[in-house]
């Protein structure tokens, strides 16, 4: 090999390496590329984790603050409840003092119309001056009048009282464990306490309200959680049935009928009590229907509802007393709930 070609193949070899180079210096270049395509994915999602976290934090700290508000209204709920309860008995002693009063108050003014009765009768020529008082005081309207106005006395103080067990029903506390409870006493205190609801105003006539009580057992419960479910379900109920009496007259109302029926029964293939509360209002749809129990869903207008109150229900159904809280309704025919509680 002579010089010539020994120099040519130098130059061979220096193109071949100067090609690795350049192939190289790409590779290095898309390398490059690709780390810092790499580095911003990275850095994209360290952000995105970031801003995750942060998230995370911020719902965390809502949440304590909820669960905080929660125990604090929790534990108002607890001492207003016993409150309700001390003032409801405390009214029983007066209550039960006059109403052990009218009675025999009543049989006293008896005998005294029955006195003044024989007085005319013997002495049908009373002096003037009694004339004159008698005139005065209306005697006949006096005597007409009076045993009514003790007997609505003690229809008052009758209502007063059932008013005052009713409360002391329904505020109950709870313990830790179950007690056995009568479902009847329970929902009939709480139609006591809704009554002003359910009575006729100047826009409708009363909501009818029927029972269609079954045979059923005392079940072991929380007496105080359960009463909180039936007034949660019965004041929705009231609330479906205001909404559809909108732009009716009260002769319309009146024709409709708003009506709920109660019907409780025994499942023995179950073992389970079954209470039914029916309205006939407008219904839902099925929209409406699936969301129904979800926390803070409501279709009440704002300021009218927090969307709490039937999924407390269902909360208080399910996970407390493990039993079954479903409802079925269909537009324009009302709505009715179902709770299904086991008995032990």
């Amino acid at each position: 090999m002579n010089c010539q070609q020994e120099i040519q193949k130098l130059q061979k070899e220096n193109r071949i390496l100067q090609k690795k180079l350049e192939r190289s210096e790409i590779d290095r270049i898309k390398l490059e590329e690709t780390n810092r395509k790499k580095e911003s994915l990275l850095k994209k999602v360290i952000d995105e984790v970031q801003a995750s976290q942060n998230q995370l934090e911020q719902r965390t700290l809502e949440l304590e603050r909820t669960l905080m508000n929660l125990q604090v209204m929790q534990d108002k709920m607890s001492v207003l409840g016993g409150l309700v309860a001390d003032v409801a008995h405390e009214i029983n002693n007066p209550v039960g003092f006059i109403m052990g009063n009218i009675t025999p108050a009543m049989e006293y003014i008896h005998d005294l119309l029955y006195l003044i009765e024989l007085y005319q009768h013997f002495y049908p020529e009373p002096s003037p001056k009694i004339k004159e008082q008698i005139q005065v005081m209306d005697l006949d309207y006096v005597c007409e009048d009076l045993p009514k106005l003790i007997t609505s006395m003690k229809e008052g103080t009758a209502r007063i009282s059932q008013l005052s067990s009713s409360l002391r029903t329904f505020a109950r506390a709870d313990t830790e464990s179950k007690l056995p409870f009568n479902i009847h006493e329970g929902i009939n205190s709480t139609l006591v306490i809704l009554k002003h609801r359910l009575k006729a105003n100047q826009n409708r006539p009363d909501i009818q309200v029927i029972k269609q009580y079954g045979d059923i057992p005392l079940i072991e419960c929380f007496p105080g959680q359960l009463n909180q479910v039936f007034m949660n379900i019965l004041a929705n109920a009231i609330d479906a049935l205001e909404e559809s009496n909108h732009g009716l007259s009260f002769a319309e109302i009146e024709d409709k009928k708003n009506q709920i029926i109660i019907k409780t029964t025994l499942d023995s293939q179950n073992n389970t009590v079954v209470i039914y509360i029916k309205d006939n209002a407008l219904g839902m749809s099925g929209v409406v229907q699936s969301k129904i129990f979800q926390h803070s869903f409501t279709t009440k207008p704002v300021g009218k509802g927090t969307g709490l109150g039937l999924s407390i229900a269902h909360q208080i159904i399910v996970q407390k007393h493990g039993g079954t809280l479903e409802v079925e309704s269909f537009v324009g025919e009302g709505s009715e709930f179902a709770i299904a509680i086991p008995i032990y």
